[in-house]
């Protein structure tokens, strides 16, 4: 007798389902191989520019932020704020990136003027300008290097 091949006239069973869904992984907790947080600047009054980065830079950004300061009626710190700004940029357009942007904020009879390189892969944070910062008025001043470029700041009395 030959064998016949029989179909079944049903649906082939389907396994049931798991008793408790699989649960995603765990999220990373270390801070190790993250991006550094946005810049951030809330509940005050802010302004930001972005430049190319070129030689002409730094005294636009400086007629920027001195025209800005003086909306918010601020004249008394002009020359600092200017030759703050101006070596502020002139530092982030050495760093060779493609543009620079500038941002202006205030508090308490302070303005904060940050210059930020837009150029990756940057080495470690150069200090070097941090005491011709100082030098020129700054009560307070910083920098920083991440993936996207080395961010520097300063906190001027007004």
């Amino acid at each position: 007798m030959a064998a016949v091949e029989h179909t079944p006239d049903y649906p082939p069973k389907t396994p049931p389902p798991p008793k408790r869904p699989v649960s995603p992984p765990r999220p990373e907790t270390s801070l190790v191989g993250t991006a550094r947080a946005r810049m951030q600047v809330r509940n005050r009054r802010s302004a930001n520019w972005s430049l190319e980065a070129a030689p002409w830079s730094a005294a636009k950004a400086s007629t920027h932020v001195l025209g800005r300061l003086h909306e918010w009626g601020y004249r008394e710190a002009d020359t600092a704020a200017l030759a703050l700004t101006e070596l502020l940029v002139r530092t982030a357009v050495s760093d060779g990136g493609r543009r620079v942007s500038v941002h202006l904020a205030d508090q308490n009879r302070q303005a904060l003027i940050v210059a930020l390189s837009h150029r990756p892969g940057l080495a470690v944070a150069d200090t070097a300008v941090l005491p011709e910062l100082n030098r020129l008025g700054a009560v307070s001043c910083g920098t920083d290097t991440a993936e996207d470029g080395r961010r520097m700041w300063a906190v001027l009395d007004l």
